[in-house]
């Protein structure tokens, strides 16, 4: 699974491949279509879809003579219930806690 998280945050990393993905949450798209908005070179655009199909964050077919992207939105899965983990654990005062501790292990003496 790690492998996988890695490939997946390391596809998000880059805001080229970021901006396909929004692209794609429209509709299928051309490999022309896609690389239509940015000032690179349809092989630049080719090999962030490949890092993009690499992650399964998007998938790839040819019909006819034209390579179509598709989003696969349920590859994005694994990375959000990782990051769900940490949205549920609360900020810890250690200074607070710190107190408690030392009032639970040694409790003050009564006269």
């Amino acid at each position: 699974m790690t492998a996988t998280l890695d490939q997946i945050f390391a596809a998000l990393a880059d805001p080229t491949r970021r901006a396909i993905l929004s692209m794609l949450l429209e509709d299928d798209m051309a490999v022309t279509d896609v690389a239509a908005p940015f000032t690179m070179s349809l092989a630049a655009i080719s090999k962030h879809l490949g890092v993009l199909t690499a992650a399964g964050l998007v998938s790839q077919e040819k019909r006819g003579r034209v390579k179509w992207c598709q989003l696969e939105p349920d590859a994005l899965h694994a990375a959000s219930v990782w990051m769900q983990a940490f949205g549920q654990m609360e900020s810890i005062d250690l200074d607070a806690f710190e107190d408690y501790l030392r009032e639970q292990l040694d409790p003050p003496e009564t006269p």
